[in-house]
């Protein structure tokens, strides 16, 4: 059939509230004009993130009746550890809450002030993480290759190492897929010879694989057909040192996450941090229920008829939108279409923040949740001059909740995004009037740049011709 359909049938569902253009706008308002700050009930369509938003299989509930709380030892750990030794290689397991909380421990015992840690595009918590270890997180994007967006590039590593010293690199990363650089798979090609790269030069190699199933899937329908997504990711780990991974993703669970090394002494180091700050290491801050049903998800990810679905669901937006004239990276990778906010809004400058305007005004158009990628969560502020560092690109995330949303949701999006798009001109940029010191996407408070205007008008005794402009 040419038709591809759902793996799944719907069992439970979940009733979604639908808020007025009125009432968006004042809760819009009282959340700083951060999307982040939203209360779920008032969302339609909540595109924010696929992290942990999955919905779960029958079997994983039924797994989950399984889980085992005891305190130490608990059955749930061996199952949930055999699962992720059978499919990844390491034999050292630590179970984490989730992806963050495996950086911080990890980066916490490698990583020291001065040093360099390298990736095709480190994520917003990897960056801070290795910075607030007094680090610098480099990101060595190979961005000729349309097929393979997500690719490092592998003469730019042997340039910067050759420049800083290996000594000074305490491991090097790849993000599977490469979730900033919009979601773009690493070829196998790829992986293998910058993990032979790193050996050579002694350096310990890393895989952030938070979407490894999504990552090994398109290499099997770009590169190498004729492997399964089981041999693929097999031959992507085994050249690894070791791995972390946010199971909120590909995990197909809601919490959770591990580290998986091969080294025995570096395990054991790791083990005295996570029981200072997460627990045992036979839960790592996660209840045997969670244990369970990564154990099985990591499995269901990988099924073949799943992740066609996921290719297919995610080009069919991603198709529509492009037919529309809507600029996006294409092709778009699985768990995430990534609009152009620069080219959408061309009229606004970086440091007036389009991607952040733009999931703002979507939002007020239809009730639908995005994520700015851009200048809000990369950019900066210098110190001296207060400057806003723009970013250098500007994206706008539309992320895809495994197994959550159907077609009739997708043409709904669809719908808004173009009325937002033929309305474009109309959009002005945005301000932060507030932000902490890391990842300030996360909490900044915003303004629209035209409200101020609009204000210093009316004390002016102007607010009628501007109004009228």
């Amino acid at each position: 059939m040419k038709t591809v359909i759902e793996p799944f049938r719907t069992k439970v569902v979940e009733p979604i509230r639908f808020i007025s253009r009125q009432d968006r706008e004042g809760v819009l308002r009282k959340a700083g004009f951060n999307l982040f700050n939203l209360k779920a009930e008032d969302v339609i369509i909540d595109l924010l993130t696929d992290s942990g938003t999955s919905a779960m299989s029958t079997e994983q509930w039924a797994q989950l009746m399984r889980g085992d709380e005891s305190y130490a030892g608990c059955s749930s750990f061996f199952r949930f550890q055999e699962a992720v030794s059978s499919i990844f290689g390491f034999e050292q397991v630590i179970p984490v809450h989730q992806g963050r909380a495996g950086e911080r421990i990890l980066f916490s015992e490698l990583v020291k002030p001065g040093q360099h840690v390298l990736s095709n595009t480190h994520f917003d918590t990897t960056r801070a993480n290795i910075e607030n270890n007094g680090a610098r997180a480099v990101d060595l994007p190979e961005r000729s290759n349309r097929e393979f967006g997500g690719n490092i590039d592998l003469k730019a590593v042997v340039r910067y190492i050759d420049k800083v010293g290996s000594d000074s690199i305490p491991l090097s990363m790849i993000t599977l897929t490469n979730n900033s650089a919009g979601g773009q798979p690493a070829a196998l090609a790829n992986i293998l010879e910058y993990a032979a790269i790193l050996k050579k030069y002694g350096i310990p190699f890393f895989i952030d694989a938070a979407r490894f199933a999504e990552n090994a899937w398109l290499i099997k329908r770009r590169e190498h057909p004729e492997l399964t997504v089981m041999e693929i990711v097999r031959r992507v780990f085994e050249v690894a040192d070791g791995c972390l991974m946010s199971a909120k993703k590909d995990g197909m669970a809601n919490m959770g996450g591990f580290i998986a090394v091969r080294s025995h002494e570096l395990c054991s180091r790791l083990k005295q941090n996570l029981i200072l700050t997460e627990g045992f290491p036979t839960y790592g801050g996660l209840s045997g229920r969670d244990l369970e049903c990564i154990a099985l998800g990591l499995f269901e990810a990988m099924d073949e008829s799943y992740l066609l679905y996921r290719e297919k669901s995610t080009f069919y937006l991603a198709r529509r939108l492009l037919d529309a004239g809507v600029p996006l990276i294409d092709p778009p990778g699985l768990h995430a279409v990534y609009l152009d906010a620069g080219a959408f809004l061309p009229h606004l400058r970086p440091q007036e923040l389009p991607g952040q305007a733009l999931v703002c005004e979507l939002y007020l158009e239809a009730g639908i949740r995005s994520c700015e990628i851009g200048t809000l969560m990369f950019g900066r502020t210098e110190e001296d001059t207060g400057e806003e560092i723009a970013h250098e690109v500007e994206l706008v995330r539309l992320a895809l909740p495994r197994r959550v949303y159907s077609q009739s949701h997708y043409d709904y999006v669809i719908e808004a995004i173009v009325n937002v798009f033929e309305r474009k001109k109309d959009i002005s940029g945005m301000r932060i009037v507030w932000q902490p010191q890391f990842l300030r996407h996360f909490s900044a408070q915003m303004e629209p740049k035209s409200e101020k205007l609009h204000g210093e008008a009316a004390a002016l005794g102007l607010s009628g011709a501007y109004d009228k402009l």
